[in-house]
């Protein structure tokens, strides 16, 4: 620095203040000069002489002397000395404090401490310290609660809207089923616990099991499971590879029995589909099957799904069946809904690939009818050519979103190989280039109930994208992650409690799982446990005059697994 620029040409305010009156009162500099020389102008000039003699301005001050005090408060002394209490060393203190807006030295905190007489911390693991190799808290262990230990609990949920749920389990006696079921528990959480818990992370939509980690610390998501918090990914992924495809298909049985004795499916029709739920790991054991929506062959476990057409529910879903096995799984369904039903009334309704001629001929045989499509070649094309015109008929389907609903269609009866004689039905002028060829063994039905029946089928096309989408089917990232049978079981489940919900909101009966969720699951809570009451309370949304006319909480107002308590729905 130049000390003579630094006198000549000062640039801080005050500095410039004190040189401009020494000119004037001490070098008698006119006024007007000492204004040019110093940037006033002749009236602030006048003005800050006036300052000056009143006493207004300071130009030097002197700081005081002596002791300051002590640079850290008592209280912040005192929240050091609490955190080293619950075993946090100065390192971890000073991390808390900075994230309160108070930046402490890890020096002056360990001085601190060794005042008041604390001795240095031992070398800790991660898992003692209570974090993660990645720096995150460590979770406590979940496990199941008693009823009495959940008194006086009072928490916040991020997903509370989860809780609208626990009516609809409870009416339709879920937990029963897990317990006729015998789904085995562990040593710290039961059966039903693990089974509220992957229900859970299903109805919220999570796409894969690890996004469990996001709830690790909601206490209200492991209410709705009865346990502190909800297990882990690891401990629910090890928990399904020890249920047995009996004990699965067992739970399933028992499931569809229950909601066939509430009258939730028709006896109308069934859709049939297969879907390959893909997985995209390297190294795999699992067999090539076909991908509709990939068009190719990908590994994955194939899935049979059997849809309910009037209430759109899944009826019967079975996983990892084997390239062998495909042709036979309807079979395997009509023995299933033989069980549950009693006797076979629905017409099943599948695509050309499901299964083979000599399959259908033994479900004629059975008195089972069904609708399908013929597999079709060049020469079925070919020979449609030989057909008058005034031989085909002109139809109606009844079809409010369908663009051509006028197509063309010639009824007759045909032989075919491995099967005898079956009804067919052509239909062209539908919208595509090739017509359709439908087979059937319903010989006196109208054939606009033929089309109608089979256009419906693309349903359980929907129910699939659905599955994928939101309940996220098609997450299989690995063959060991989460047994595949089990996940797509619990997935029917929700699926069908999205439609229990759907049907009690006035206006949203036909929405899809996603749509409920978004407007009327996805909302937190604050759940309070006293006595024998459960009060869940929401925050008022757009969507909530919906949830109230529903009156959720007054069709069954006691939670058995909850200690039977009664639960309270609330908004405010």
């Amino acid at each position: 620095m130049d000390p003579v620029k630094f006198f000549k040409y000062p640039s801080n305010p005050g500095q410039k203040q004190y040189e401009a009156l020494r000119a004037y009162y001490m070098d008698k500099v006119p006024g007007k000069e000492v204004s040019r020389r110093y940037g006033y102008t002749y009236a602030a000039f006048n003005s800050l002489k006036q300052k000056f003699k009143t006493g207004q301005l300071k130009f030097f001050v002197t700081p005081p002397r002596g002791p300051q005090g002590p640079r850290i408060s008592a209280e912040t002394r005192d929240k050091i000395i609490e955190y080293r209490k619950k075993n946090l060393s100065a390192y971890e203190i000073a991390e808390v404090l900075d994230t309160l807006g108070e930046k402490i030295s890890v020096s002056s905190i360990d001085r601190i401490l060794d005042q008041e007489g604390f001795p240095k911390l031992t070398r800790r693991t991660h898992l003692k310290v209570g974090i993660t190799k990645d720096n995150t808290l460590v979770p406590e262990s979940a496990k199941t609660l008693k009823p009495s230990q959940l008194e006086g609990t009072e928490v916040t949920c991020d997903l509370g809207g989860i809780f609208l749920f626990a009516p609809l389990i409870e009416h339709f006696k879920i937990p029963n089923v897990v317990k006729a079921a015998k789904l085995p528990g562990s040593a710290k959480i039961s059966g039903l616990s693990y089974f509220l818990s992957m229900l859970a992370l299903k109805l919220a939509g999570k796409e894969r099991l690890s996004q469990v980690n996001d709830f690790n610390f909601d206490p209200g998501l492991g209410l709705f499971a009865q346990c502190n918090y909800l297990p882990k990914k690891t401990m629910i992924s090890s928990y399904s590879y020890r249920l047995s495809d009996r004990e699965i298909k067992r739970f399933m049985t028992g499931f569809v029995e229950r909601q066939n004795k509430m009258k939730t499916y028709g006896n109308s029709t069934i859709n049939l589909d297969f879907k390959t739920i893909q997985h995209y790991g390297d190294e795999s054991v699992l067999e090539e099957h076909w991908a509709g929506a990939r068009g190719k062959r990908v590994k994955g476990a194939l899935t049979m799904i059997a849809q309910d057409c009037e209430s759109r529910c899944q009826v019967y879903v079975n996983s990892d069946i084997l390239k062998h096995e495909a042709d036979d799984e309807i079979l395997a369904f009509v023995k299933f809904w033989k069980k549950i039903k009693g006797k076979f009334r629905s017409t099943l309704v599948f695509d050309s690939k499901l299964t083979t001629y000599q399959n259908l001929r033994e479900l004629d045989a059975d008195n089972v009818k069904f609708i399908t499509l013929r597999r079709r070649g060049k020469n079925l094309v070919r020979d449609l050519e030989l057909i008058e015109k005034d031989q085909w008929k002109k139809i109606t389907i009844d079809s409010p979103r369908r663009k051509y609903k006028h197509p063309k269609v010639y009824d007759s009866k045909i032989e075919l190989r491995d099967y005898g004689q079956i009804r067919q039905v052509v239909m062209k002028d539908n919208g595509r280039e090739d017509p359709a060829f439908f087979i059937t063994n319903e010989m006196k039905a109208p054939v606009e109930t033929i089309v109608e029946k089979y256009a419906k089928r693309w349903n359980v096309e929907n129910v699939i994208e659905e599955a994928v989408s939101f309940f996220n089917l098609n997450a299989l990232s690995s063959p060991i992650l989460i047994k595949v049978y089990y996940d797509v079981v619990m997935t029917m489940v929700a699926d069908t409690l999205y439609y229990h919900l759907a049907q009690s909101l006035r206006g949203f009966e036909n929405c899809n799982a996603e749509r409920i969720f978004r407007h009327f699951v996805d909302m937190p809570a604050k759940i309070s446990v006293k006595g024998d009451k459960i009060v869940v309370k929401y925050p008022l949304r757009a969507h909530s005059p919906v949830l109230r006319a529903a009156k959720l909480d007054k069709w069954i107002p006691r939670i058995s697994w909850l200690g039977n308590r009664k639960i309270n729905f609330q908004w405010g």
